[in-house]
């Protein structure tokens, strides 16, 4: 992003961090180092031993002498469409940034082998080109999600709703060299829930991922069901309190 004439500063994980969600380091030290000849050389990077969330609150805290325009996480390798995106330490970077008034973006490429990240980074930097000068709001936060597949087999951009994902979890019971039990957690995809009708003109992202499309998502982090809100007011609570 540098070569496109942005001032970057990168402060990402020193480790994998996937379906870390929105977990803080809490109980011990958290680690940043300089990270030389990795970047583009006008850009400042940093290792970070904490979570994804961790990275931004470190950078907005302590490594950055001023709140940044924007915040990007990712580009992250595997998808993060439905149900997912609460899982996703990613998003969930993203949303640290939205949660401090910052515009933010989570970019993810979705595919989990594909090494090619081209199609993906020339999406960010065009998206970056039509949100610079824009007046966002500050709850904005954007979840996009790029098809791992070459750049000219794009089928196109689509606005999208948050999807549903369904695992079929499945615990496989090991013994360590002392023979104590433990647990890895694997399963697959089981369904993708999507009836291929549209809803308010919106397909849902995983839809438009199956589909080779470019997926944008506006999520927000206030979580509220108004609808259960305005069912709930008719209930007797003061009833309920006295029983």
């Amino acid at each position: 992003m540098a070569i496109a004439g942005y001032e970057v500063t990168v402060v990402c994980p020193d480790r994998e961090r996937s379906a870390t969600g929105h977990s803080l380091t809490m109980h011990e030290p958290i680690r940043a180092n300089r990270v030389e000849g990795v970047f583009h050389p006008e850009i400042t990077a940093w290792s970070c031993s904490g979570t994804p969330s961790d990275c931004i609150k470190l950078a907005l805290g302590a490594l950055l002498d001023r709140f940044p325009d924007f915040v990007l996480a990712g580009i992250n390798q595997g998808g993060n469409t439905g149900t997912d995106i609460l899982y996703s330490g990613t998003v969930s970077a993203a949303m640290e940034g939205t949660i401090e008034g910052i515009p933010s973006i989570a970019l993810s490429l979705a595919h989990y082998t594909s090494p090619d990240f081209t199609a993906a980074a020339a999406f960010a930097t065009r998206l970056m080109s039509q949100l610079v000068g824009q007046t966002l709001p500050e709850s904005f936060l954007l979840n996009v999600n790029i098809p791992g597949i070459p750049q000219d087999q794009i089928a196109g951009v689509k606005l999208a709703r948050q999807g549903i994902r369904r695992y079929s979890d499945v615990f496989q019971e090991r013994t360590d060299p002392r023979g104590k039990n433990y647990y890895w957690l694997a399963g697959e995809v089981l369904t993708d829930v999507d009836d291929g009708r549209e809803t308010d003109d919106l397909h849902t992202d995983v839809w438009a991922i199956e589909h080779n499309y470019i997926a944008l998502t506006p999520l927000r982090f206030e979580l509220t069901s108004y609808h259960e809100v305005d069912q709930m007011r008719s209930w007797d609570w003061v009833d309920a309190m006295t029983r």
